[in-house]
């Protein structure tokens, strides 16, 4: 399994928890939206591994998008379950390049 894999799946679960409702909001808001700023990051450094592997960069993108808008109540939340279940998926997916 590809790095870039691996992190599909760590960033999928993270954005699962963070779309959790009310808790994952209340984290968001009392650690001052730090946690969208660490996503934003980890998304970058996944889209670029996923880059390098031949693997799906639509998660990454997606989340990046959701770092990005993830502040809007309601809107963040639903973005947030999307983008986990999209990373979760495509972490799924061998990469072109790794024949896994």
């Amino acid at each position: 399994m590809s790095i870039s894999r691996i992190m599909k799946w760590i960033t999928g679960i993270f954005e699962a928890l963070l779309g959790f409702p009310i808790l994952g909001g209340a984290f968001i808001i009392s650690n001052l939206w730090g946690p969208l700023f660490v996503m934003l990051v980890l998304h970058i450094i996944t889209l670029i591994l996923s880059r390098r592997d031949g693997g799906a960069t639509a998660g990454s993108i997606i989340g990046i998008l959701t770092s990005l808008i993830g502040w809007i109540p309601g809107i963040g939340m639903i973005m947030h379950l999307i983008t986990a279940v999209v990373l979760i998926i495509t972490g799924m997916m061998p990469d072109n390049q790794s024949g896994d």
